[in-house]
């Protein structure tokens, strides 16, 4: 799908994002039929936009061939619901991503952290900034972990870089968030990428974070996009009946281990019948014990 920088930025607004997992054999090859067949049932709900290989698609485990991959069977297999490619770890190898992104149809492009080391707010300036200047897809920014933006920097890029068009949190500023909707709202989309987010998402709406990256939606979208539902219409009874019901059990599980973020989802899949195979090292599986206890509660709430 094609879509200029301002028309992505405004598509993305108006709903929830899809961040698929990326399916694996047993052998922790790509299974690329397996993929392309979650995207396209994922693409059958009316998700906004769909983010191919993020974090919770493990982009930090896949070689850059095998993103490639992914984002052209993502590209395939989405219909109309606009793809987002990743790009990532130095501003050499993100510079590449970002053309093999847009020669492969992606509608548009998340930028993730550096890879490995801090770097000053001059240095992330100009990694954004040369990513941006690589591509004429919008991009939108994960502020987070080595990537984190201060709110002059974020300014200094709008005003530099047209094609940047989202500003995804992952830290959970407050004081940040505030500055950037009321100082940038209507030039950034603001979007919410705290793990898990349906969490944050009603207190978050009130600074002007619209949407929100929903791992959930890979195993219950129908869930996920009721609970959004319920989000933006400030529904705040329904929220906290599902928080309580299902989310902060299933929070209780995913903050045993480090990396379960993206482990409980696989799971997740596994436990509602559609098998997305182990995650990748260096992530671990739920144990059989936690994955007996996460199908029980799905099982016991009504997910449909």
């Amino acid at each position: 799908m094609t879509l200029s920088p301002e028309s992505l930025r405004d598509t993305l607004g108006t709903g929830l994002l899809s961040f698929p997992v990326t399916h694996a054999m047993a052998d922790l090859a790509f299974d690329e039929a397996a993929y392309r067949e979650h995207v396209a049932w994922q693409a059958s709900f009316p998700a906004a936009g769909l983010f191919a290989a993020g974090g919770t698609g493990e982009f930090f485990a896949l070689t850059p061939a095998e993103v490639a991959r992914v984002v052209r069977a993502a590209v395939a297999a989405a219909g109309d619901t606009p793809v987002l490619a990743p790009a990532g770890y130095g501003t050499a190898q993100a510079v590449e991503m970002a053309r093999d992104a847009e020669a492969a149809g992606a509608a548009g492009l998340l930028l993730l952290p550096p890879y490995l080391t801090e770097a000053p707010q001059d240095g992330l300036f100009e990694h954004v900034k040369a990513v941006c200047a690589a591509t004429s897809l919008g991009v939108v920014v994960y502020h987070r972990a080595n990537g984190k933006l201060t709110y002059d920097t974020t300014a200094r890029l709008a005003d530099t870089c047209q094609n940047l068009i989202g500003f995804k949190d992952g830290v959970g500023n407050v004081d940040l968030m505030t500055k950037v909707y009321a100082r940038l709202g209507e030039r950034l989309l603001s979007i919410g990428g705290l793990p898990t987010a349906e969490t944050y998402a009603l207190p978050y709406l009130e600074m002007g974070v619209t949407t929100y990256s929903s791992a959930i939606y890979n195993f219950a979208p129908r869930w996920a996009l009721d609970f959004y539902t319920a989000v933006r219409a400030r529904d705040a009874a329904t929220v906290y009946r599902k928080l309580d019901e299902f989310v902060l059990p299933y929070i209780e599980i995913r903050d045993r281990r480090a990396g379960y973020a993206v482990s409980i989802v696989k799971a997740g899949l596994r436990a509602v019948g559609r098998d997305a195979g182990p995650v990748r090292r260096p992530l671990a599986d739920l144990t059989s014990d936690e994955f007996d206890e996460l199908k029980t509660l799905v099982e016991k709430v009504d997910l449909a």
